[in-house]
């Protein structure tokens, strides 16, 4: 056995279900060895979007991800995926060949690359330690929840490995749920927010990425203590179902959301950064009111906003201790808000003056029109630009895993490959993505992988012939947009060259066409290109940019 085998052989050994990424000479070998020990190899056409299929699988799948590139551009094209992971703390393992000899045109310091992005490096420099550094890469990936870049020397690959792999060490699967008993909280952390929450009478209690994995002890929490129940955007969908859900807090919140939010006089941040995105620039925290943050990592509590009190732990965990220990009430629950929730607590539900003319379609109409015709059981991933709020608003999720936003590094282009990878890790579900003419443009490439792969895709491009952030950014100040706007494109004709079944929408009527695609027998994936209005900016965004 030789270094790369030993590595692929490790991880998959290590539970590795899937692995993304593009083949150069760096990687064949450890790709191949992966593959020869059951794990599936999903080709994409650029690392870029591999990398992002990696990390969405991991966030969808609840696995670590794993990626594979060639050495030195194979890396680089993977860049803007690897720091999207790294901002969001996916779990995943970045394997790359390495050209050490500074003479090689493959060369560059790798090390310093990731870094520079907030991921963590590592590397095999021998066959006798081959195995034990996949391990720890992986170990890393999973337990710290990082972006781990294992690099791979080109003349260390073919190295001899003088020992077998120890047979049943490191952790046995790819779980990267959390809630390890090791992330138990302080007694007096705990012991101290109990007393404000046994002190409130308007708690709610808003759950990010790390509170994913933690539904039912916080609804348990919740339910005890009279508290609503709301989520930052990557965690929408995780209280679905609960007469207490008020969806997404921020810039996505319902009229009523925000203001049953910033009525609370007691707000808990459970694994959520309360970033300037889910707090409105802290309009929506209490002002006369209590703040507290729960996260594993102590170094996140307090970082975007000033918190009354910070808990060091896993989410399930604290909300365990929680709930045997805070009295009963009834909190911010009555039947009058109960009814409101029940009336007013989706956007759909929101009045709006339809703006659409004869050759555009309102994006609300465009979005409420396909939130009525695709299945409950999907999986919708967005991408970034103006256009995002609408499906982030309008398209119900069934579930916090029916919702995948690879927005903390905010690149436009990253939509069709989330879409891709969230829909290897959830073949149950119907896959939606949602993106602006600019990003699907910049993805376009995997249009083909989403054909090859055979995926019964829904693809909805909200084309304004802009990049209408900046549009409405800088537009109403009277700057030049000429850089800023194109002409016409026809994305249907693209997708249909690439093996897609395509309808153009500039009207609501024009949605019959997806009722039809819908009938069967879904052979070939479909992408919906809609005209949409451009007059102005979504007013979420205008919110938004109150921040730049």
């Amino acid at each position: 056995m030789i270094v790369a085998e030993a590595v692929g052989r490790a991880l998959a050994a290590r539970g590795v279900e899937a692995v993304f990424g593009v083949v150069g000479s760096g990687n064949f070998h450890v790709t191949n060895a992966l593959i020869a020990a059951g794990a599936r190899f999903v080709a994409a056409r650029h690392e870029g979007g591999a990398a992002t299929m990696a990390d969405a699988y991991a966030r969808m799948s609840g696995r670590a991800g794993v990626l594979s590139v060639h050495q030195g551009p194979g890396l680089t094209n993977a860049l803007t995926g690897i720091a999207e992971a790294a901002k969001s703390r996916t779990p995943l393992v970045v394997l790359a060949g390495e050209a050490t000899d500074r003479r090689s045109n493959f060369h560059i310091d790798q090390d310093a690359l990731v870094a520079a992005v907030g991921a963590v490096a590592m590397r095999v420099t021998s066959g006798e330690e081959a195995w034990e550094r996949a391990e720890e890469a992986y170990r890393v990936a999973v337990e710290e929840r990082r972006t781990v870049l294992l690099s791979l020397p080109l003349d260390v690959q073919s190295q001899p490995c003088p020992t077998a792999p120890t047979a049943g060490s490191g952790p046995a699967t790819g779980s990267a749920a959390g809630g390890d008993e090791g992330d138990l909280p302080l007694a007096a952390e705990v012991d101290a927010l109990a007393r404000l929450l046994a002190e409130a009478s308007r708690p709610v209690f808003i759950a990010g990425r790390g509170a994913r994995h933690a539904r039912r002890e916080l609804e348990a929490l919740a339910d005890r203590t009279g508290a609503l129940l709301a989520t930052s955007a990557v965690a929408r969908g995780l209280f679905r179902g609960s007469p207490w859900d008020l969806d997404v807090s921020g810039g996505f919140a319902t009229p009523l959301a925000a203001e049953l939010i910033a009525g609370a006089d007691l707000v808990v941040g459970w694994g959520c950064a309360l970033n300037m995105w889910t707090t409105r620039h802290g309009s929506l925290l209490p002002a006369a009111g209590q703040v507290v943050q729960v996260d594993l990592d102590p170094a996140a509590i307090g970082v975007h906003v000033p918190v009354d009190l910070g808990v060091t732990g896993d989410t399930a965990a604290v909300a365990t201790a929680l709930t045997g220990l805070v009295p009963a009430a009834a909190g911010y629950r009555s039947a009058a808000v109960e009814s409101r929730i029940r009336a007013e607590g989706r956007w759909r539900a929101v009045p709006y003056e339809d703006q659409g003319d004869s050759g555009r379609i309102d994006p609300r109409t465009l979005t409420i029109g396909l939130d009525d015709l695709l299945p409950a059981e999907r999986v919708v991933a967005v991408d970034s630009g103006n256009f995002m709020g609408y499906p982030s608003m309008f398209l119900d999720v069934p579930d916090e895993n029916g919702f995948c936003f690879t927005q903390a590094f905010q690149s436009v282009g990253l939509g069709l490959a989330t879409a891709i990878g969230a829909a290897v890790a959830r073949p149950d579900r119907l896959p939606v993505a949602a993106l602006g003419d600019g990003g699907a443009l910049m993805g376009a490439a995997e249009l083909e992988t989403v054909v090859r792969l055979g995926l019964p895709m829904v693809v909805v491009v909200y084309d304004d012939e802009a990049y209408g952030a900046e549009v409405h950014h800088f537009g109403p100040h009277g700057y030049p947009l000429d850089t800023v706007t194109f002409p016409p494109a026809d994305l249907a004709a693209i997708a249909r060259g690439h093996g897609f079944a395509a309808v153009t929408v500039t009207r609501e009527a024009d949605l019959g066409g997806v009722a039809e695609w819908l009938k069967g027998p879904r052979d070939r994936p479909l992408l919906v290109h809609a005209k949409v209005t451009r007059d102005r900016g979504s007013w979420w965004l205008e919110e938004a940019f109150k921040g730049h």
